[in-house]
C-alpha cells in the first residue's frame, strides 16, 4: 500500500502559458492551449538543450546555469506558440516584413531570440542592477559595507516582490497565475500517487518546491550571501561583478532547487518555506477547464499510469478515472 503522504519525484515540469501549460518530460515537451472556439489543441516537439549529451550537464553547479538558459528559451517558444492563437489579423508591421526578408523562414526563431535576450538583459537591470544603485545613494549614511550588502539584498527582494504584485494586476496574469496553479496541481497529483483526474487535481496543492518562482527567490538569496563576502572597491568594477557573477548564482540556485525537488527532510522543507510562501502570488486556484488543459499537457509526454505503477505499486483501475 502506498505511503499518501510522500511525494515521489516525477521528472515533468512545466510553465504556465497564454490560455494553457507547458509540460516538459526529458527530451519532449508539450504545449496545451484553450483555443477562443473552445477546443484544446495540443503540440508536441523535442527540445534536447543548446549541450544535449555533453558532459557538463553532469557537472554539479555548472550544470544550472545551461538548464536556466534552456528554460528561458523553451520557455519564450512555449509563449510564442500559445500567443499564436490569439495574435489579433492586423497588417504586417515594417518590422515583421524586415525580419522576413532578411530572415525567411526563421524570422520567427529569430524574433524569439532576440526577445529572450532583451527580457533577459531587463532582469538583470531590474533586479541585480537597479538595487545596487539604490543602494549606493545610501553610501554616505551607512558606512559599513557588510550592512550595505544587506540593504542591496532586502531590496532586490522587495522590487521582486513588488514586480510580482504589480503585474498581477494585469487581468491575462491573473489568468495566467491560474494556469501555473494548474500546472503544480498535476505534477502535486501525480507525485503523490494519485490518479490524474480533474477532481484529483482540484484537490491537489498549487505550490511546488520545484516552481520556477522559488528558483528565483533562491537567486535573490545566493546573490546576498555572495555579494556579501566577494566585494570590490570601484564601482564600475562593482556593477561588472554582478553581471559576471549571474551564471554563478544560477548554477548554485539550480541544486538548491533540484534539491529540494527530491527530498523532502526538514532541512529542505525550510529552505524551501520562503519559495513556497512567495507561490502564493504566482500562482491563483484554476477552475477545471483550466486543469483540463494541464491534463492533456502532461499526458502528451508523460505516461502517469505507468508512473504509478512503478513508483507506487498498483495499477489504475479505468473506473476510478470517472469523475
Amino acid at each position: 500500500m502506498r505511503n499518501k503522504k510522500s511525494m515521489r519525484y516525477s521528472g515533468i515540469g512545466g510553465q504556465a502559458v497564454l490560455e494553457g501549460v507547458m509540460m516538459k518530460n526529458k527530451d519532449q515537451y508539450a504545449v496545451a492551449v484553450r483555443k477562443p472556439n473552445g477546443e484544446i489543441e495540443v503540440e508536441v516537439e523535442s527540445y534536447v538543450g543548446i549541450l544535449h549529451g555533453s558532459r557538463l550537464l553532469k557537472i554539479p553547479f555548472v550544470r544550472g546555469i545551461f538548464q536556466f538558459i534552456d528554460s528561458l528559451v523553451l520557455g519564450m517558444r512555449s509563449l510564442n506558440y500559445s500567443a499564436s492563437f490569439y495574435e489579433d489579423e492586423g497588417e504586417e508591421t515594417a518590422t515583421d516584413k524586415a525580419l522576413r526578408k532578411m530572415f525567411k523562414d526563421k524570422a520567427d526563431k529569430v524574433f524569439s531570440a532576440v526577445v529572450t535576450i532583451i527580457s533577459a538583459a531587463l532582469a538583470v537591470g531590474i533586479f541585480m542592477i537597479l538595487p545596487y544603485y539604490i543602494a549606493s545613494l545610501l553610501e554616505d549614511y551607512v558606512r559599513s559595507a557588510s550592512f550595505m550588502a544587506v540593504i542591496e539584498g532586502v531590496l532586490r527582494i522587495v522590487i521582486f516582490v513588488l514586480y510580482v504584485l504589480g503585474i498581477s494586476l494585469m487581468k491575462d496574469i491573473r489568468r495566467l497565475y491560474r494556469y501555473h496553479g494548474a500546472e503544480h496541481k498535476c505534477i502535486n497529483c501525480v507525485e503523490k500517487g494519485r490518479p490524474l483526474t480533474v477532481k484529483n487535481v482540484m484537490k491537489s496543492s498549487k505550490q511546488h518546491k520545484r516552481c520556477g518562482t522559488s528558483f528565483m527567490l533562491f537567486v535573490m538569496l545566493v546573490s546576498i550571501v555572495l555579494f556579501f563576502f566577494i566585494r570590490v572597491d570601484n564601482p564600475v568594477y562593482r556593477v561588472l561583478l554582478r553581471i559576471a557573477l549571474i551564471p554563478v548564482i544560477a548554477g548554485i540556485s539550480y541544486e538548491i532547487i533540484r534539491l529540494a525537488g527530491r527530498s523532502n527532510n526538514i532541512l529542505v522543507r525550510i529552505i524551501s518555506a520562503p519559495g513556497m510562501l512567495m507561490q502564493k502570488l504566482t500562482t491563483r486556484e484554476p477552475d477545471e477547464a483550466m486543469v483540463e488543459v494541464a491534463i492533456a499537457a502532461v499526458e502528451a509526454v508523460f505516461d502517469w499510469k505507468a508512473y504509478l505503477q512503478d513508483t507506487f505499486g498498483y495499477e489504475v483501475d479505468d473506473s476510478w478515472l470517472e469523475d
